[in-house]
């Protein structure tokens, strides 16, 4: 068999890339403050230390990873259950309002969030949702809610007709359909949409610091920052805490890598 050596090239390439800054910021989080300062950074540290991680969470990095979690699992939920329903609305019924709705709903891509702060600020006030976590889940959920039935509608649109016909000779209800047919059949997608929404909410930045102020409703990535201004010259402590809020998110990315390229190419081939 040829070897493709161009294409070997290109890939260690991009797993150096890849894993250069990762280990650089493992090792780091590992080195005292000095040997940090005195130390070639791409060198193993000579005497791996956990003090880092025992000051980041001392320091309130505990309930700033909670907040994450709640915000991240609460928007993924949101948008699971409202997207596979509406998915399949789409790509079941012939409906002309159905179709425009979807049309609407698709409009949203366009519409970047940062321009609309200022509406959903004023909407959350209104609503007396302002410093809580529900005030960043609603608009986070929101804005990856069209992608989402994008990917669920293209999913559910390779599913074969005569399967959603089958269903229904023998009697099951739309609900029933959408039950055995349409979720195991999407999982790829579903699956797709997780990742998605999960990576999207985790990192969310804007929502957050336009829509909380207090610290009991301060998530990861304004806790970093707050990290940056406490740890300024103890970079050490500073990758500490950006290593411990980047391995949840890793590692739902490691469980439903394999589902991603399948779920968002779904429909595409037609």
């Amino acid at each position: 068999m040829k070897r493709n050596w161009p294409a070997g090239a290109s890939a260690l390439v991009w797993l150096v890339l890849v894993v250069g800054p990762l280990y650089f910021m493992v090792a780091a989080s590992l080195r005292g403050r000095a040997d940090y300062l005195t130390s070639s950074p791409l060198k193993p540290p000579s005497d791996p230390t956990l003090d880092n991680y025992r000051t980041v969470l001392g320091g309130g990095f505990g309930g700033y990873l909670f907040n994450n979690v709640v915000v991240t699992a609460a928007t993924v939920a949101i948008v699971v259950l409202l997207g596979v329903p509406a998915a399949y609305a789409v790509a079941r019924s012939r409906s002309k309002l159905v179709q425009r709705g979807f049309t609407l709903l698709l409009a949203g891509l366009a519409i970047p969030a940062q321009a609309t702060i200022i509406p959903v600020y004023l909407l959350i006030t209104r609503l007396n949702l302002y410093d809580s976590l529900t005030a960043i889940i609603l608009p986070t959920a929101a804005f990856a809610l069209p992608v989402a039935t994008l990917v669920l509608t293209n999913s559910l649109r390779d599913v074969p007709k005569e399967l959603y016909e089958a269903q229904t000779i023998d009697g099951a209800s739309a609900f029933g359909v959408l039950r055995y047919l349409v979720l195991p059949l999407a999982r790829p997608a579903i699956v797709t949409v997780v990742v998605y929404t999960a990576l999207n909410a985790w990192n969310g930045f804007l929502f957050p610091l336009v829509l909380t102020q207090s610290e009991s409703s301060r998530v990861l990535t304004l806790g970093l920052w707050n990290f940056q201004g406490q740890f300024g010259t103890n970079v050490p402590a500073l990758l500490a805490a950006v290593t411990l809020s980047v391995m949840p998110i890793f590692v739902v990315y490691l469980i439903g890598r394999r589902y991603l390229l399948s779920g968002l190419t779904a429909g595409f081939g037609k």
